[in-house]
């Protein structure tokens, strides 16, 4: 899954959607899950993005939302 500008989206991104950030906490697309949400927990999830919102809470993305912005890459 990517970015609207093209860039892929990675586990522990730091974003950014309206008026609240966010942390990348599965990717499954890549097969990739943080710590805290592990695969034997989530895997369930057949494609996008699992995104960690301060506000919102937890949010599922299977298509791209243009508005959601890449903030700061982690690693």
């Amino acid at each position: 899954m990517q970015y609207a500008d093209g860039q892929d989206i990675m586990l522990g991104d730091k974003v950014k959607l309206g008026s609240d950030n966010g942390v990348v906490v599965i990717s499954v697309d890549t097969g990739e899950f943080s710590d805290q949400f592990p695969e034997v927990a989530w895997g369930y999830l057949q494609s996008g993005v699992l995104i960690a919102f301060k506000k919102y809470g937890l949010m599922h993305l299977e298509d791209v939302d243009e508005d959601l912005k890449l903030i700061a890459r982690h690693g």
